[in-house]
Parts: C-alpha cells; structure tokens; sequence
C-alpha cells in the first residue's frame, strides 16, 4: 500500500500546481477609460496595471503586457513594420471591429526589440494662397529635431493613398442638440467619400459624459453611417477624456501590417465641464500615438470662444487644422476640406542629430527650401527611453 500511497501524493500535488499556475497566468482587465476613472490621474499613470511582485521565482504571476505604460515614448522601429520602435502598450486584446490580425499573445516568448533612432512625420505644404503643393522631393526640405540638423533623410514620399486609420469623435452633448442632425449627415457624407474599402478604417465615438464608441473599425461605410446615426445629444461634455480614449485605447492599439496614417476628426464646440484628463494630457497622448487631430467647431457665433481656441491649441499641437465655420452649411465644408489634406500629405523619415533615448519631448522643425511656403506637421514626438 505504500508506493500507492506516494503515487497519490504525488499526483495530488501536480494537479495543485496546475491550479495555481492557470489562476496566475489570467491576464489583467484593460485600463478603463479616463471618463471611468473616480479620480483624475497623469496619463503615465492611467493605463498602468497593478505593480507585479519583482522577485523573479517562478511561481511569480506572469507579467500582463497590458501594463505597460501607454505613455511611453514613441520612435520608429524598423524591426517591426511601421509601429513604433517602443510601443506605449500591446493590446490585451484586438479591437472587435477590426478586420486586420492582431499580434500573437504569447508570454512564455521573449521578445527582443531593437531601437532605430528613426523619426517619421507625415506633413503637408501649402503655398501663399492656401493651396496644397504636391510636387515637391526630398532636397526641397531640412529638418531640424531638437534645433539641430537632421543628420540623414532615410525616405521621403508624397503619401496621396497610403492608408488610412480615422476616428470620428463626435460631441453629443445638449449644448450642441439644436444642430446636431445637420452635423451627423455631413459626418456620413465625409465617411462616404474617404473610407476605401479593403484600404482604409474608421470609427465613430460619441461623447458626453462618457465617451461610446457606437462602430468600432472597420472599412464599412454603411456601418460607420449606423454607428453615426445612433449617436443622440443629451448629458455634459468630456471632450478630453474622448480624445484621449480614441488615441489611447484605439489609434494607439490597433495592429498594423504596414505603413498608415492615424487621424481624429473632432466635431465638438470645444467646451469641457466633466473630464478626468486636462487638456494638455489629452494632447500628450495623441502626441504620443502619432495622431494628428483636426476639428471642427460647432460655435457659429464667430466670436472667437474659449471653445475654439481650445481646439485651436488641440490642432496646432498634434499638426492638424481647426476649422470654425461661421454658418452651419459650413461644417460640410470643413469635412471636405479634411478629406483633400488627407490625400494631400508628405511622409518622411529621418535620423535626429545627436540623439539620446532619455524619454524626452523633441521638437520638430520641418522648412521648405523654396520661399513662400508653408509645412504643417506635428510639432515633436517623444523619444524612446533606455
């Protein structure tokens, strides 16, 4: 009876370690979102997961890559295809309504990323009148990061078809319900006329309060036409926390397979009384996601408002345009005159001078060679850190 004894034991023993080694791999729950916060945070504290324990016995949990921080720095990475060299956060999961195939989630892999000192910008040049210049090449321009000369110009491209991925934020609340039908319809003819399918993706999110996402991606226009046409005002207006969960929890964690543009298309008045996130730190995270915002105001006073010069600072911080229409009929222009920039964009890369992976905010100065012009970009990004 004794070795039956030990061999009950034994087995008993292992199907305990099997349960404690399932319970400590689940994976964490995704941050919630700024508007779900009970208080306000920094956002390099908002995506954090819980701490893990950092002695390294292997009954130790398996570390989640959810916690990483999403607002760490962000440089490009020639080792994996078009995404950022340090990504500010891997998703837990895919987003629903994106077709393209998310990463593998594999913790027992150990990845080893290489860190390229390579910066990419999309920008776009404009003549004296306004007008969009197309035509130009590579040595019709200097770059300074940091107020120093770029040291190489790796690629440079004019960028009239490269993909598109484009949230469309839409401010849905009572300060905005006496024009808010006129509003959607010029929304769904722009969704109409920039999404390709098989190409480009969008979403659609309506905020009050709280930010809702009403379609997730996808290359769909009727879906994205649903997703805006469900959308009804009522309630306060969390426009940072929007802004700031569209970048962080979708343009930042969606996969890619290759190059792509990422924008946000802001319809708002630009008044926030509810958000858990400033303004400065829902710029910083679009900073920080490559996202070039452009709004729309929906204050047709014309007056100037604190609203509007709130997206103002939004646009010109992250390289967008703000767009104040002074009638209603005017909104519709505003989308269109969006779409012709997003066909109407330079794509260049380039290695900064003397650069330090210190997780510093770098500037950004791009300069058309010839006179009289006009380049548009982001004003900086962050660079990785050690």
């Amino acid at each position: 009876m004794r070795p039956r004894g030990i061999f009950l034991t034994i087995f008993s023993c292992l199907c305990l370690l099997a349960t404690m080694q399932r319970q400590s791999g689940t994976p964490d729950a995704l941050p919630s979102a700024p508007s779900e916060a009970k208080q306000k945070a920094p956002p390099t504290a908002q995506g954090q997961q819980p701490t893990p324990v950092p002695s390294p016995p292997p009954e130790s949990p398996t570390p989640d890559k959810s916690k990483d921080n999403p607002g760490t720095p962000t440089a490009n990475d020639k080792a994996e295809t078009a995404a950022p060299a340090i990504q500010p956060a891997e998703p837990a999961a895919a987003n629903a309504g994106d077709t393209r195939p998310a990463a593998p989630d594999d913790e027992s892999i150990s990845t080893i990323r290489r860190t390229v000192n390579e910066v990419n910008v999309v920008f776009t040049v404009t003549d004296k009148h306004g007008h969009y210049v197309k035509d130009l090449k590579k040595n019709d321009f200097k770059i300074l990061d940091d107020a120093k000369l770029a040291s190489e110009i790796s690629s440079f491209r004019a960028e009239t078809d490269l993909p598109l991925d484009v949230g469309l934020l839409i401010d849905a609340s009572n300060s905005v319900r006496d024009r808010f039908k006129f509003e959607q319809e010029s929304a769904i003819e722009f969704l109409n006329q920039t999404v390709r399918r098989k190409y480009d993706h969008a979403f659609v999110v309506g905020f009050d309060v709280t930010p809702e996402v009403t379609q997730d991606f996808t290359d769909d226009t009727e879906a994205l036409s649903t997703g805006v046409r469900m959308l009804r005002p009522g309630g306060g207006t969390a426009l940072y926390d929007a802004l700031y969960f569209a970048c962080r929890d979708k343009l930042l964690k969606v996969p890619h397979t290759g190059p792509v543009r990422k924008a946000v298309i802001l319809l708002s008045d630009g008044d926030d009384n509810q958000s858990h996130v400033s303004r400065e730190e829902a710029i910083e995270m679009a900073q920080r996601a490559e996202v070039i915002v452009y709004t729309i105001s929906t204050n047709l006073s014309g007056s100037g408002s604190h609203g509007d010069k709130v997206l103002q600072r939004i646009a010109d911080a992250t390289g967008g345009r703000a767009y104040i229409p002074f009638q209603l009929t005017e909104v519709a222009n505003a989308f269109a005159a969006i779409q012709e920039e997003l066909r109407s964009q330079y794509a260049i890369s380039y290695k900064p001078a003397e650069f330090r992976a210190d997780g510093r905010y770098r500037t950004i100065e791009i300069l058309a060679q010839e006179k009289g012009l006009h380049v548009r970009s982001r004003r900086g990004y962050y660079a990785p850190s050690q």
